[in-house]
């Protein structure tokens, strides 16, 4: 059974049983994941946001889109409108499937790796997770080594609540650490 099946099946019920909810589409649920990758030798070479596209392709089957500076900033000589990375939005089956193999995969292979600290919340109901580099996507197995470089993953859920969100990803598999 997929993750969006078990989600429907399973999740909706027991959080709805949990949290008190009545109103069935008020029950917490996954918006969108959100992948950035920030290129700032993009400034230089156009190339390495060429690779680093071609990159968070292969590890999420859909085309980035190239974000671009809003703002000059003189110490980093960066002009407002120039490329300086790429995000990728996902949502519905391919959002699930990656979330799986993020928690299946990706995060037991981090070294040392215990959960993810449960105050990461942003209050708003989200959680950022930042990896130095992508090379623990099983997709980036067989890619050379040089070119890694460090991505953010975002997971947007639909309440406003911490507790109701930290609630449903626990019920997803998500691993956090034991609260003291």
């Amino acid at each position: 059974m997929d993750l969006k099946t078990y989600y429907q099946q399973t999740v909706t019920s027991e959080l709805a049983k949990e949290l008190k909810i009545v109103n069935l589409l008020a029950i917490p649920k996954l918006s969108k994941i959100v992948i950035n990758v920030g290129v700032g030798e993009a400034l230089t070479n156009k190339k390495a946001l060429d690779i680093v596209a071609g990159h968070l392709t292969l590890i999420t089957g859909q085309k980035p889109l190239i974000t671009k500076a809003t703002r000059a900033i003189s110490g980093f000589k960066l002009r407002a409108g120039r490329d300086i990375g790429v995000k990728v939005t996902l949502r519905n089956k391919r959002m699930y499937d990656f979330f799986k193999r993020l928690t299946d995969i990706v995060l037991p292979r981090l070294r040392d790796f215990r959960g993810i600290d449960p105050s990461a919340f942003d209050k708003q109901g989200n959680i950022s997770i930042g990896f130095s580099e992508y090379s623990l996507f099983p997709e980036m197995d067989n890619v050379e080594a040089s070119d890694y470089r460090g991505l953010q993953v975002t997971i947007v859920t639909s309440t406003k609540s911490d507790e109701h969100a930290r609630e449903l990803l626990i019920k997803l598999g998500f691993p956090f650490t034991k609260e003291k």
